[in-house]
């Protein structure tokens, strides 16, 4: 493919206008996406109107939108790291790692490690669509209902690997999360599910009030009893950038989950989310030693390179086939639209400084993130200093604020504090949390792909097992289950003949 239309795009981004709108883009989506519940696509959606109104021309209208979009995946770092309320749905399992980092007093530490995790990904997953952009659009059309249904079995085998030493209390926790997606409407029936004749139910639990519930709630109320019977202590936030031999263990990490994160971020509907829990665990599952979700740098730096691949790969097909990867992009389709451009194949050629200007200015602020996200690492961990009499209240009001702000109903509200005193209850019976959010966040998209694949197939389970990308998907997920426990089995012989040795010396 050529790259004339990047070169065009170039002599675009790196006028002075846009690079300030690319700035501005920067800025602006760091903020939103520390802030929980808000999320790009909120920042999108308020912001597109006013600019199209002032007449900012299309190619500044984009660029400022995609800056809004990876620099919300930046942000959702910082308050899921430091305070275990993550910014946006990407950030849920950067807390796993990043929240013990910040209690062990390393909290610079894993900013740091985070911030240059997510320019990593950011940069390969926009060298990617740069050259592999119309070949793996053709890749995204290969996926139908029954591809996506096997493509979250694989996401599930990959779960098994947090089993750990309580697989009883991991598989409670998955099927929490599962029977919570069942809630609301049936995906392809519409009958009511679990609603309990609240009309407000009928979308289902949202995943924002879950994990707000989940992690902001749970962690206040954490907070609180530990004030109250004096254990409470204040935390070391550190002052140093972590080591050479900290970044040099992440960078395999690094490396295979912004691959990871790209791939499945091509996939229209998976998102950062998807994309974060399967690089987490496919790296505990290669990795972990019993240091995983106890401040492991590389499980701090899996998710982080992951979901910025992903906002990155969500990118390819709304621009070669016009298909949303996600719920911003769509947003940002929609901007495409309201400007008269058709994305597409031909829109590399008739509007190379659309999509080159937009590639281009991606590189660009990828860099001016980390230039912003670097030296402020001290500024953010401040938050850790101010007082516990005024940190509660105020992580209450953000999640307050943001679910209400979102879903404007009381229930909504009623429904963060059920959720979070169960996940109070689950901390307090070692009950991990990560289970529950990934079994509802796959569990969701498992069940709509398998009910619309056997609708197509008139019931007929082969729909499963017809196309190459699912036999591949099956294989791989079959090798993932069954791998550990054959090397467990050729371990055994060995153990057993070393013993009978020693017995007979």
């Amino acid at each position: 493919m050529s790259l004339d239309y990047l070169w065009t795009g170039f002599a675009v981004a790196l006028q002075w206008h846009n690079l300030l709108f690319g700035l501005a883009g920067c800025f602006l989506g760091t903020l939103v996406g520390a802030l929980p519940a808000i999320g790009p696509i909120n920042g999108i959606a308020l912001l597109l109107p006013l600019l199209y109104s002032m007449g900012v021309p299309a190619d500044s209208t984009m660029i400022l939108l995609a800056g809004i979009y990876y620099g919300a995946e930046y942000g959702g770092r910082i308050s899921s790291i430091l305070l275990n309320v993550p910014g946006d749905a990407g950030a849920v399992m950067t807390a796993l790692d990043g929240y013990p980092l910040a209690r062990q007093g390393r909290a610079s530490e894993a900013l740091a490690i985070s911030g240059i995790s997510s320019f990593v990904g950011g940069m390969l997953a926009v060298v990617g669509l740069t050259f592999f952009a119309p070949l793996l659009g053709r890749l995204a059309i290969g996926f139908g209902p029954a591809e996506y249904f096997v493509l979250m079995v694989f996401a599930f085998a990959t779960l098994s690997s947090m089993v750990g030493h309580a697989p009883v209390k991991t598989m409670i926790g998955c099927a929490v999360g599962l029977a919570l997606t069942t809630v609301g409407l049936d995906p392809t029936s519409g009958a009511y599910r679990f609603t309990f004749g609240e009309p407000e139910l009928s979308d289902g639990i949202e995943f924002i009030i879950l994990v707000i519930g989940l992690f902001s709630i749970s962690e206040v109320l954490f907070m609180l009893e530990h004030q109250f019977h004096g254990r409470l202590q204040p935390i070391d936030v550190g002052h140093g950038f972590p080591s050479w031999a900290t970044l040099r263990s992440c960078i395999v990490t690094v490396l295979r989950s912004s691959g990871i994160g790209f791939v499945i971020g091509v996939l229209p509907g998976t998102g950062a989310s998807v994309s974060s829990a399967i690089a987490y665990t496919t790296e505990k599952r290669l990795l972990d030693h019993g240091t995983f979700g106890k401040g492991d740098a590389r499980g701090l730096a899996a998710p982080e390179a992951a979901n910025n691949a992903a906002a990155g790969g969500a990118f390819v097909p709304m621009l070669t086939l016009g298909v949303p990867g996600s719920g911003t992009t769509a947003v940002m389709l929609g901007a495409l639209m309201l400007y008269n451009i058709t994305p597409g194949p031909q829109l590399f050629v008739e509007r190379p400084e659309i999509a080159g200007g937009l590639i281009a200015s991606m590189y660009i602020g990828n860099v001016l993130l980390l230039l912003l996200n670097l030296p402020m690492v001290h500024l953010f961990v401040r938050l850790l200093t101010v007082p516990n009499w005024v940190l509660i209240p105020g992580i209450l009001v953000l999640s307050f604020l943001g679910v209400f702000s979102m879903y404007g109903s009381v229930l909504s509200i009623y429904l963060m504090l059920g959720v979070g005193v169960l996940g109070y209850l689950a901390r307090k019976l070692d009950i991990d949390l990560a289970p529950i959010v990934l079994g509802f966040v796959l569990g969701h998209v498992a069940e709509t792909n398998l009910r619309n694949a056997l609708a197509i197939s008139g019931g007929e389970v082969s729909i499963l097992f017809e196309s190459t990308i699912s036999l591949v998907l099956w294989a791989m997920a079959a090798l993932i289950l069954v791998a550990p426990w054959l090397l467990r089995k050729r371990q055994r012989p060995a153990g057993g003949a070393v013993r009978s040795r020693e017995e007979v010396a």
